[in-house]
């Protein structure tokens, strides 16, 4: 009987599984069958011998990378870009949203979302390439500027003082935009019934933002935050691998690049999955972590 109500339940609503098949299907392809491929962390891997034939070696590879006198610098500058995005980028798209949520005239808001979304439809690689082009020594805006005004010119792109302001900057110019879609819709969702009676009470548009509109996103703001903070370990590669140079790299290797430099360009690949391994398992102890004091507060989580 249960059976039978399931199938049926699947042919009513039909048209809805056909549409979470593809995301489904996604999911299945990329991220858990790869999961396979984890065992090789655990053996001395070797291509042409496979994954059944080649020689199990434990936890050697977990031992050198914890081990490794690059590991803790690896760590501290992964954890610092993670803060900086938390701390200066993960606020801008919920200031980004609210303030468009005041703009009145709506023909200026839609202009101003399309200019900030933009940047997100551009890859990492013309995003570092206009900030060249824009702080480089040889005729760059910036520089020109400060030499302009007596000042010294500075070379942002070998400093490693420089590295992680760019970094940050190029984060929010290119995401912040992007971001404020979610919080734009969870806006959306509050009852106009709301921010009349706070009208009549004599609140203005700052104490209605305060009282009204951030209580109302905020089990939207502590998902994503969650979300966020699954993510510790995962910076991308793309956008810190172009910024990186030899006089910047103790600020500028993070995990990925260095999985990048042990397993494609050096060959050593069960020890670049071991590393790839430790980055998912920290995240997913974060992220359950992170639900379970979010409940703890009262909040719905993720899960």
């Amino acid at each position: 009987m249960k059976k039978h109500d399931l199938r049926r339940r699947i042919l009513k609503n039909k048209a809805i599984y056909l549409m979470i098949l593809p995301g489904l299907l996604y999911f299945v392809l990329f991220k858990y069958f790869p999961m396979w491929g984890l065992v090789i962390s655990f053996q001395e891997y070797r291509p042409y011998d496979g994954i059944l034939g080649s020689d199990w070696v434990g936890f050697k590879h977990y031992q050198r990378l914890f081990t490794e006198p690059m590991f803790w610098t690896i760590f501290r500058n992964t954890i610092i870009l993670f803060l900086m995005n938390l701390i200066f980028f993960f606020p801008v798209p919920i200031i980004l949203a609210i303030l468009l949520n005041e703009v009145r005239l709506q023909a200026f808001k839609r202009f101003v979302q399309t200019i900030v979304y933009i940047p997100h439809f551009m890859s990492w690689v013309i995003i570092v390439s206009i900030s060249f082009v824009m702080v480089t020594m040889d005729g760059g805006m910036i520089n020109e500027g400060l030499d302009a005004m007596g000042m010294q010119k500075v070379n942002f792109l070998l400093s490693d003082e420089w590295f992680r302001p760019m970094y940050i900057l190029q984060v929010i110019w290119r995401e912040a935009g992007w971001g404020t879609i979610v919080y734009l819709a969870a806006i959306a969702a509050i009852d106009p019934q709301l921010y009349e009676a706070s009208r009549m009470d004599g609140a203005n548009r700052f104490r209605q933002i305060w009282h009204i509109t951030l209580p109302s996103i905020r089990s939207v703001i502590v998902i994503l935050l969650i979300l966020k903070i699954g993510d510790v370990l995962e910076l991308g590669f793309e956008h810190v691998y172009l910024l990186l140079n030899a006089m910047n790299r103790n600020v500028a290797e993070i995990f990925d690049t260095y999985v990048y430099t042990a397993g494609l360009k050096q060959g050593q690949f069960s020890f670049s999955t071991a590393v790839g391994f430790f980055k998912s398992f920290v995240g997913l102890v974060l992220v359950m972590s992170a639900n379970w004091l979010a409940k703890k507060f009262g909040e719905e989580g993720v899960y």
